[in-house]
């Protein structure tokens, strides 16, 4: 990030322009006018000890669709580029999100009329790397994937960093933000997808299963993988042929494997 194109957040009272330069608003009136301003906040991590202000900040960031994450005031500082936040940090995507059923039911609609190509969804469970994000949606993009989505707490934002390492892509590429992804994964069920979960332990081999289908690959962060509950919503658990030493791929280049086989399927089908 660029440090020194921000300046102290308490003489940012009536702009916050500078600030958006690389996707942070730091300090207290400048967050509370970009509140007020209606701009969209992704996340706004602020300090557990709240006094009055910081609450009715908390409250209006909350209105405004943002996650809310308390953290120590360390956390914070560490956070920081101005190093003047007073208690409270507001990430702005870099991108609106979609709306996610306006996005699915676009997907559906579009291939009930034409019968091209199966939709193709990328859902990232627990991305909280901005690289790996990126990553992932540069390649959605390239394999002509209709929208990518992901959780709104576990999940990076679409931060500057993000836009940076999609290359562009996402200008391009429909992100949408869902609170509970195991209700995501159900509602694209319902509407005839077939839900493809790329997991370590998988017991179906990348190269046997049918991408050509309308469907969903489910990407799990590189610690944890996969968490439980999105597992037990997927059709296929798809493991990645490892043949050397290194065990794992991390997310982004996961993802880019099974995006691409299933691009090579729906241009030889299956």
């Amino acid at each position: 990030m660029k440090k020194n194109n921000l300046n102290n957040g308490i003489t940012r009272s009536n702009s916050v322009s500078d600030a958006e330069t690389d996707g942070i608003i730091e300090g207290r009136n400048p967050v509370l006018e970009a509140c007020r301003a209606g701009r969209k906040i992704d996340k706004l991590f602020v300090q557990k000890e709240q006094d009055r202000l910081l609450g009715y900040i908390v409250a209006a960031a909350r209105e405004n669709g943002a996650a809310i994450v308390e953290v120590d005031r360390k956390k914070l500082d560490i956070m920081s580029v101005t190093r003047a936040h007073q208690g409270v940090i507001a990430h702005i995507p870099a991108r609106e999100y979609a709306d996610f059923d306006e996005v699915v039911n676009e997907a559906v609609s579009s291939y009930a009329e034409d019968k091209g190509r199966p939709p193709l969804f990328v859902v990232c469970d627990g991305i909280t790397d901005s690289n790996n994000l990126g990553g992932i949606i540069r390649t959605a993009e390239a394999a002509g994937a209709k929208a990518v989505v992901v959780q709104k707490r576990r999940s990076a934002g679409l931060t500057a960093v993000v836009s940076k390492v999609s290359a562009g892509a996402l200008e391009h590429m429909k992100v949408a933000r869902v609170s509970n992804l195991t209700a995501a994964l159900k509602k694209l069920k319902e509407n005839g997808f077939w839900i493809f979960g790329a997991a370590g332990e998988g017991e179906s081999p990348l190269y046997s299963v049918n991408f050509n289908v309308p469907c969903v690959i489910v990407i799990g962060s590189e610690g944890e993988g996969i968490s439980r509950l999105v597992l037990e919503n997927c059709d296929y658990r798809v493991s990645i042929p490892m043949l050397g030493k290194v065990g794992s791929l991390n997310a982004s280049a996961a993802a880019a494997v099974v995006l691409y086989e299933a691009v090579r399927q729906r241009l030889q089908p299956f």
